[in-house]
């Protein structure tokens, strides 16, 4: 390029670059155009046409205020400067694929885009405060410190956004205030500092909106506060070395999954409440979570189906102390919730715990409570859910409550049962409670004796033989037809005749049907002991 070629405002800025010195244009007037700079120009300077720089100097391209026009293409180059651009505005889409930066800074800029993949940047990439309306393409892109995106408004509606697949950088990923129409994809990204949402806005309606699938992330993953998205969020694999934030978020994808969160790794807390809105799905299911997950004070709809999903999910704690009921099911098998927080009047509807287990339960509820809790299951019996409720009364010691538990399973097994063994457990229930309440055998075993007594004092049997027979005590004679195995003399003795002999039969039958249900109940429950 020839330096007779040159614009007022190209002259200036070729002049201070040696220097690194700062260019700011100005039009002539308040409305007047932007002072024009030829993309070419910016290119010869870069790629080192312009002047040598005199001892001392430090080259830098510094430059706010000017309208870029042509492509500004340094695909593939060694630009040894920084570049620094501050309010200026580019009719074509910068095109640095592939180019090595020391640094490249784009403040408070309008742009149609920036195609950067594959480029490498050994301090910031910076695109604070920036228009852009098409999309960012920062694909395996190699970022020595931050790359900061703050304030930035990225347009694509309809396809991606910001395409930055496999991005790797060795700082933060600061994205707070961010607001991007279309999606956004960072799936295999590494992130050395903190991935940082606060107050983004992002919207790619009946889409995904956020695909950050199997992303590395050495500290904070963070959406809160304020953080809002339309569309479906997408955390699966990632792995997160702090912890994940969701605090005061809106998740917007109604009818469909807001966060798919299946198979991440977090290293410390996994945060889904305090004020945190989900219209939508949410799925944590393979979630291994090094401390708390927490869904307190969070508000969760999805009528069509499962509003929670939390199968196989791992947590030192678990918080699901919502500040509504969920509208939708709940879906927790297979987790292992360590210290569970929940509250009766947030429980969901549905409540799957098939295989589920939690160390101890942190709110103070009887069993009758907490066998609501369970029975809204919708699923057919079964026992583990029962097994594991009792184990947490008997750790605490209360064995009164975990009988009552272990007796709800029994009756609830029963109603699936067919008709003669569900009438057996009817009368397994009614005598011993199933072996939980002892009790009632003795009970049983004091009516009939007294009735027994009674009758047979105010109608004796007769003797089979006079001579030999023992005196008769109407108490051990029922005690004789009672008792099936021990004997006293008296039930060989004496032979009752009518309603006596109806009433010895109907003694003995009792008798053998409460021994039997008393060694069946006693067995049963000493086996869970």
């Amino acid at each position: 390029m020839q330096l007779e070629e040159l614009g007022p405002a190209e002259r200036q800025l070729w002049n201070a670059y040696a220097q690194g010195q700062p260019v700011a244009v100005r039009p002539d007037s308040p409305r007047g155009a932007r002072p024009s700079i030829r993309a070419e120009c910016i290119t010869a300077l870069l790629l080192g046409a312009g002047p040598e720089p005199g001892p001392g100097g430090r080259p830098a391209l510094r430059l706010s205020g000017a309208s870029i026009t042509g492509t500004l293409d340094l695909q593939f180059s060694d630009i040894p400067a920084p570049v620094v651009l501050t309010d200026c505005h580019f009719a074509e889409a910068p095109v640095v694929r592939g180019t090595q930066f020391r640094e490249l800074a784009f403040t408070d800029c309008a742009l149609p885009g920036l195609i950067a993949d594959t480029a490498q940047v050994q301090g910031r990439l910076v695109l604070s405060r920036c228009r852009l309306s098409g999309p960012l393409v920062l694909t395996r892109t190699e970022i020595q410190s931050d790359l900061d995106l703050t304030h930035s408004v990225i347009s694509a509606p309809g396809r991606e956004a910001i395409s930055a697949v496999g991005l790797n950088t060795h700082g933060n990923l600061l994205c707070a205030h961010l607001t991007v129409h279309g999606s956004t994809r960072v799936t295999g990204g590494c992130v050395a500092g903190e991935f940082d949402l606060e107050g983004a806005q992002l919207s790619n309606p009946g889409g995904t909106a956020v695909d950050a699938y199997h992303m590395q992330i050495t500290e904070d993953l963070t959406f809160h506060p304020g953080f809002s998205t339309e569309g479906k969020i997408i955390l699966s694999g990632a792995k997160v070395g702090a912890a994940i934030g969701f605090c005061g978020a809106r998740l917007d994808n109604p009818g469909g999954i807001a966060l798919e969160a299946v198979d991440v790794t977090v290293s410390r807390n996994f945060d889904l409440g305090r004020g945190l809105t989900a219209n939508g799905g949410i799925e944590l299911d393979g979630t291994q979570i090094g401390t708390r997950l927490s869904l307190h004070d969070a508000t969760l709809v999805h009528p069509t189906g499962t509003a929670l999903s939390l199968r196989l999910v791992q947590a030192r704690e678990t918080d699901l102390r919502t500040r509504t009921v969920i509208d939708g099911s709940v879906d927790a098998g297979n987790a292992r919730l360590g210290v569970l927080y929940d509250a009766p009047a947030t429980w969901p509807a549905q409540l799957r715990l098939s295989d589920t287990s939690y160390d101890s339960l942190a709110t103070p509820l009887t069993a009758a409570e907490r066998l609501a809790w369970i029975q809204r299951s919708p699923d057919p019996y079964l026992p583990q859910p029962y097994e594991q409720l009792a184990a947490a009364y008997r750790r605490l010691g209360h064995e009164d409550e975990a009988r009552t538990v272990l007796l709800a399973k029994q009756r609830r097994r029963r109603s699936g049962l067919r008709v003669h063994a569900r009438a057996w457990g009817y009368i397994q229930d009614a005598t011993v409670g199933y072996g939980y309440r002892p009790a009632r055998a003795a009970l049983w075993l004091m009516a009939l004796l007294a009735l027994g007594a009674a009758f047979f004092s105010a109608h004796p049997p007769a003797p089979l033989e006079a001579a030999k027979a023992p005196p008769f005590s109407p108490v051990f004679y029922t005690l004789d037809l009672l008792l099936p195995i021990i004997g006293f003399g008296q039930k060989g003795a004496f032979a009752p005749h009518g309603a006596g002999q109806w009433i010895a039969y109907t003694l003995t039958t009792a008798g053998w049907v409460l021994a039997t249900t008393v060694t069946a109940g006693v067995s049963r429950a000493l086996s869970r002991q």
